[in-house]
Order: structure tokens, then sequence, then C-alpha cells
């Protein structure tokens, strides 16, 4: 399958994957058809999915299967008279009814929303409004159900409120509908000619201000994540392959769906309640994981559990995108696993940009090399392209009109498409430094770095003097106003069991800081809490702890 797509698979070194990769992107390609139709014909037999839940239950699906059934729900869609354009909202958390309903919409060519569980009415009244969704694909869950419920009233777009599994008043059945449906389903006539402007998978970006924007993917994204899944992942066809993130962040089309399954891996799917990480190395364990991705979050708690009670020996290969990765982080999981991460980064907007490719030495700490598929610089504010050692924002520079692994612009809103694509250059909003080896070092998002005494302080250096100290499980650098200095470094920290916070352990830590980093960064305010906002798929919220202490300062000050 993969040979299809791409003009060479074995590349003996990153310069010679740089220079001769290329995508073979055929003419209106359509990833329902055109992957997991041709799988299904080559290979019906092949494990496509293995899902589990914290109940007991399990399920494996070929790719056989992934054909009929999401044909079925096709033709159930377009007979409540979903077509080509429509949007439709998946509110599925982990259910395995998720990659069915993906299939079934890019085959119908629907617009795919996929959306967190965790959205408020309000949330779900402006995403369905703002985007007109026209159908709601949900999970059977009280919360979930309850918030789509109270949003029908404001939402006049919405025509289909469909439940997963069982029944509920006012809904309409996802077993229901496809029982008697067709395992066959033909491409439409308005599926034959795809344009580049034909709107494929649009996500809701958090933000950290204003409205959550909806990033526009096209028909060709999922080609673009071959990058992601064969040369970052090292997907290989029959491997079982773990990606944990939740179905409504940007990182399960990353991990869990395109690159991997046109790989040919089997995609593992832990439906877990919560993330308990005792729980989550006796899966691995149980089902023999052999390629595991995770955002720096998860293996901060992996690595505090005792990992002589599990047999990891299956583990092959391990990545991390999400946020950047900590070296004491990647050093401690080293040593428990003999396993180098391989860090990644990107955005909702793009496949992998950065990354440490399989034919690569990590360098703990660097986000990686450029992907063959971009060209990514790294400019000042004036435009020019900065020297080794010298910060500056990540670009990629648009060539042509094809532009495959990137979004083609925000939905319904030009004047932010126009504000971050411009002049034939796409901003990341990304601050970060290139050093003489090529390999990339982030600093953080523009409004992360802090201005100090004169000086430009980026939060991940300072959090990983941090997390070397052993009573540190996570932590989170913000700038906090001062009359003198224009911002101070805070460390807002969760410890580890066994230590309670103290003014005596505030001061060994900020020495700590002093003596493994510059000793300006060290921070002035250390505030202990129990736990740190995190958006759904990881990402600690700095802009929270930052409008926190903003509140509180204007509290004080009246």
């Amino acid at each position: 399958m993969l040979e299809r797509f791409v003009n060479k698979t074995d590349f003996s070194s990153y310069d010679d994957f740089k220079q001769n990769f290329k995508l073979n992107v055929p003419d209106n390609f359509n990833f329902g058809f055109d992957v997991m139709d041709e799988w299904a014909k080559e290979k019906p037999n092949q494990l496509a999915l293995l899902w589990c839940d914290d109940h007991g239950h399990e399920l494996r699906l070929t790719f056989e299967d992934i054909r009929q059934q999401s044909n079925r729900l096709a033709n159930y869609l377009v007979s409540l008279g979903i077509t080509k354009g429509d949007r439709v909202m998946l509110i599925l958390k982990r259910h395995y009814e998720f990659w069915i309903a993906m299939v079934a919409l890019h085959k119908i060519g629907a617009i795919a929303i996929p959306a967190t569980h965790m959205l408020t009415t309000k949330d779900i009244v402006y995403r369905n409004n703002a985007a007109g969704i026209k159908a709601i694909i949900a999970a059977d869950d009280e919360y979930v159900l309850t918030q789509i419920d109270a949003a029908r009233a404001d939402s006049p777009e919405l025509k289909h409120c469909i439940i997963a599994r069982g029944t509920r008043d006012g809904w309409e059945s996802f077993q229901e509908g496809v029982k008697d449906q067709s395992t066959d389903f033909a491409r439409p006539e308005n599926m034959k000619t795809i344009a580049d402007d034909d709107i494929m998978l649009m996500y809701f970006t958090s933000g950290t201000t204003g409205h959550p924007k909806m990033v526009a993917h096209n028909f060709n994204y999922p080609l673009g994540h071959i990058i992601t899944g064969t040369f970052w992942h090292n997907d290989k066809e029959g491997e079982i392959h773990l990606t944990v993130a939740d179905t409504g962040w940007g990182k399960c089309a990353w991990g869990k769906l395109y690159g991997q399954w046109i790989a040919g891996v089997v995609v593992f799917v832990y439906d877990m309640d919560k993330f308990i990480p005792e729980n989550l190395l006796k899966v691995i364990e149980k089902y023999h994981i052999s390629i595991f991705c995770a955002p720096p979050t998860i293996y901060r708690f992996l690595i505090k559990e005792d990992f002589s009670k599990y047999d990891l020996s299956c583990l092959k290969y391990c990545t991390t995108a999400g946020e950047p990765l900590n070296p004491e982080v990647y050093n401690q999981f080293y040593k428990l696993t003999g396993i180098k991460l391989k860090e990644g980064f990107g955005q909702t907007e793009t496949t992998i940009s950065l990354g440490t490719y399989v034919f690569m030495e990590p360098c703990p700490g660097a986000i990686g090399k450029p992907s063959p598929i971009f060209d990514i610089d790294i400019i000042d504010d004036q435009g020019n392209s900065c020297e080794v050692g010298e910060e500056g924002e990540i670009i990629i520079r648009l060539h042509g009109d094809k532009h495959v692994g990137i979004s083609i612009g925000y939905y319904r809103n030009p004047e932010k498409t126009a504000e971050v694509w411009c002049n034939g250059i796409y901003h990341t909003g990304d601050l970060a430094w290139k050093d003489e080896n090529g390999f990339y070092w982030f600093v953080g998002r523009t409004d992360d770095v802090i201005k100090s005494s004169g000086y430009r302080i980026g939060p991940f250096e300072v959090e990983s003097a941090l997390m070397t100290h052993p009573a540190v499980l996570e932590c989170a650098i913000t700038g906090v106003p001062d009359p003198v200095r224009g911002q101070v470094i805070k460390a807002t920290i969760v410890l580890c069991k066994g230590y309670t916070p103290s003014e005596e352990l505030v001061k060994e830590i900020q020495d700590h800081v002093k003596h493994t980093t510059a000793p300006y960064k060290y921070p002035r305010i250390v505030e202990f809490v129990d736990e740190l906002p995190k958006t759904i798929s990881g990402k600690i919220k700095r802009n929270h702890l930052r409008e926190k202490d903003a509140a509180k300062a204007a509290e004080n000050k009246s």
C-alpha cells in the first residue's frame, strides 16, 4: 500500500530522506476508498483495529470489517440526507464507532469534525452555529448527551443527533440505523472529482484567546501523515500501535488513523475511563504493544511507576509529541526500557513538521529536523532567516498550489487565514533556534516567552531544569508582571509522592535551578498545586495560569 504513494521507502540517512523523498498524490484521492477499501481487497482478514476498555470488553476488526461497517454507516447517513460538504461533529471519546464514522464520512465527502467529550452546552452551541453542523454522532455518555440536548434549541442548522450505542428519546440510533443497510457503497458521483479546496476534516483549535478557530484540511491531508506514521512512528505492517490520544484531538489523526492504516499497522485503542499509569502499563503488557506514542505528560507519570512489575519487552519503538520533552524524562525512560524516545513537533494545522526520524539518533531536548515535505525555516521579526543559535519564529514556506499535510486555512475566517498564511509563508507562532547540526530547539509560543530584566526566557528551558529535581512531578513556568523587572518567573509545581510544600523546599528548588541553568532564570515565585490545568490533549494551559495570576493581582490592587 505504502509504495503507491511514495517514490521510495528506504533511506540511508536524514540527508538522503530530506533530499530524495517524494509523495505521489493521486488525482481525486479519497482515504476511505483508496486506502481502506484497497486493504480490504488485498488483505480482507488482516487485523486493522484492536479495541478494549476498562470493563473487560474487547473488539477486533479486520480491514474487511471496517469496509462493511463504514459502508453500512455511509448508506444510513445518506438516507438521512447527509451529503458532500455537510458538517458532521463526532463526540465519541475513544469508542470504536469513531473509526467507522470517519471512514464513512470520508466516503460520502461530508466534513468530519472530531470534538472532545468535555464540551459544555455553550461550547457545543458555538460549534454548531460557527460550522453549520448538520448532524452529531455522540457517545452514550450522560454528560455528553445532556450537553447536546441543551444545545439543540439554539442550534437551528442541527438536524440529526445520533447516539452510538443504545437508544435515547429524541435521538436516532446508530446501531438500528446501520442494521439493515447494504455493506456495499459505491463512490458517489459528486466524489469522483475532488478539488484541492474541498474540505474533508476540521478541528476546532483551543487557542489562547478568543473563540476557537476551525482548522480545515482537504482530502490529500492523510498522505502527509505517511511521514508521521512510517518515518517517525516507525509503523510497519502487522505491528500493534498505541497512541494515547482522545479522538477529539488532532493527535488522533497523527497516531491512530491515517499514517497508521496506510502503513498497515494494527491501530490499538484503549478506551480508558481515566488515565491511571499502572493500568496503561498493564494494557501494553497484555496486548503486546510494539509501537507507542504519548505526550510528555504521560511519560512523566509512567516513569514514576515500578517498571519491574511489568514485562514491557514487547515495546520496540516509542515517540512523543504535544509539548517539548524534558531531557530528564527522556533519560529516565531510557534507563527503564532501553528505548530512546523520538520527539516530533507539529500543529493541528499540519502533519509532523519537525521530528527525530527512524534513521536519526535522538538529541535529547531537541524537537528534531524538518520534514522533507515542508520548507521550514526560522525567521526574525524582520523576516530574515536566523543564524545558528538565534531565536526566531518557525515558519513554513509554501510553494505551488498543492500543500500536502498542511491546512488550507481557517473555515469561514478569511481574516485570520490571511494573517497566518501570508506572502507565501505559514506562520506557526512558535519560537525556536537551530544548532550547528540542524536540530531545532523549542523555546515556546510567542505568548509564553517571558521578558524579565531585558532577558527573553523560554518556559521550556526552566521547566527542564525543574524536572531534574526529584521532588518535581510536573511544572509550568509563566511570567508574572513586576514593576521593576517587567516580568518575573513563576513556577507552578505538582510534587511527587512523599514531598510536602514548605519554604525550605521552595529555596531548595530555586537553588537547584540556579545551578542547573543560568541563574537569572530561576523562579522567584513558586506555587505548589495538586494538578495543572490541561487541555484534553494533555498540554499545560499556561494561559490559564497567567489569567489566574492577573486576576489575583487586579484583586489585590483594588
